[in-house]
């Protein structure tokens, strides 16, 4: 939880666009958010900072979002951490591959808001890590484009 008592989400997004549209969108809803653009970056942030949820793209430079996943089921100090894959990548086996190293959830490029916004929440509670973030902003269930969800 960050000083205010918000949850806290750590976006790990190799694109720009992305990470700004979720920033926006998850901080209007109340939550305390930070960004990384890469895995190694990811890493060192969840170390020094340990948010309450992260959000991971498959598709990153350097260590990939699934051994970013990897990393941080297996670590004892970070596993109870829920992980919410969102990706472009939509082969079974890729989903097959995030629950088998401990992802949470898997989502898929574009996205809705609404759901993800659900499924952070859902997490959360279920994790002992929620807060009452405030009501979700107008506009929160329309689709994120293609060409702001595009890796």
């Amino acid at each position: 939880m960050s000083d205010n008592g918000a949850a806290s989400i750590l976006i790990v997004d190799d694109e720009e666009d992305i990470r700004a549209v979720l920033s926006a969108r998850l901080e209007a809803a109340g939550f305390h958010v930070g960004t990384v653009g890469n895995g190694m970056e990811a890493l060192n942030r969840i170390r020094s900072e340990t948010p309450n949820l992260i959000i991971l793209d498959v598709m990153l430079p350097g260590v990939d979002g699934f051994g970013v996943c990897a990393m941080v089921k297996r670590d004892q100090r970070f596993n109870r951490i829920p992980i919410i894959i969102l990706t472009a990548r939509t082969q079974a086996q890729d989903r097959h591959t995030s629950f088998a190293l401990g992802a949470d959830a898997y989502m898929t490029k574009p996205f809705r808001a609404d759901e993800l916004l659900g499924k952070i929440r859902e997490l959360l509670d279920g994790h002992g890590n929620g807060s009452s973030p405030k009501p979700q902003p107008e506009g929160a269930d329309e689709r994120v484009p293609a060409s702001e969800a595009a890796s």
